[in-house]
């Protein structure tokens, strides 16, 4: 992954992925600067619009006039999230990453404190987890399946992976395999290449506008499936130990 050429200058880069999300932009966006500039010297968010159809670009644009801080990619039409995610990780500066949603249901304000667990070297990714979810049944209970099955076939890793509030060292995902789904394993990706993880609770707030793109089809089905996948991967991973080696 290409690094910027200030990335000794910025504290931490967020990274956000959204999709239609016009409706919670520039509200989301207000709440990142004001934790932002309270708690680093430094900063940057990039956002990335994954083929938005509404004036989610539109909003970008204004944003980014009102505030450096601010930057943004456009997709030219719909990739998914873990595209999204990788493009804003591979436009990033800054040695540490934190990223959450969109949809206005991720706390800005509980970055910090991840952040602090990084920089510490208590762990290399610091994972949220929602202690109090404010999501429908039907998502709560395919989250339970999903992570459920996840610990089973890979191992425990994190309680709730579904969760998008993280911060974490750069190295951490500089090498992690590419793949549609990819979002949903970075815990597990990162703890097979050696890393350390936490968790800390984190705020979870109810979406209060724009529209949910989850579903039963589009999310449990095909995590699922990938689970497979990642256990094979898993399963046929290198590991090994140098005893020794010539100077």
């Amino acid at each position: 992954m290409a690094s910027s050429p200030e990335v000794k200058k910025l504290d931490i880069s967020v990274v956000i992925p959204v999709k239609d999300e016009a409706d919670n932009i520039l509200s989301l966006a207000m709440e990142v600067s004001s934790v932002m500039e309270r708690e680093f010297a430094a900063w940057e968010c990039v956002w990335v619009d994954d083929g938005s159809s509404d004036a989610t670009l539109e909003l970008l644009e204004k944003l980014v006039l009102e505030n450096s801080r601010h930057r943004y990619i456009s997709f030219e039409r719909n990739a998914g999230q873990s595209a999204a995610l990788w493009a804003g990780f591979s436009q990033t500066g800054a040695p540490i990453i934190a990223t959450i949603d969109g949809d206005g249901q991720n706390d800005p304000a509980d970055i910090p404190a991840l952040y602090k667990k990084v920089a510490s070297g208590e762990a290399d990714m610091a994972n949220g987890y929602r202690a109090r979810r404010q999501d429908n049944l039907k998502r709560k209970i395919s989250s339970l399946l999903g992570n459920g099955f996840r610990s089973l076939l890979t191992g425990k890793t994190v309680r709730d992976a579904g969760c998008s509030t993280r911060v974490f060292r750069r190295e951490c995902i500089e090498a992690v395999p590419r793949f549609a789904g990819m979002h949903r394993f970075l815990p597990t990706l990162a703890a097979m290449q050696g890393y350390k993880l936490s968790e800390t609770a984190v705020n979870h707030r109810p979406r209060v506008k724009g529209n949910s793109k989850y579903s039963i089809g589009n999310r449990l089905w095909v995590s699922l499936l990938d689970i497979l996948g990642l256990f094979w991967l898993k399963k046929r991973a290198l590991h090994y130990t140098i005893r020794v080696k010539s100077a």
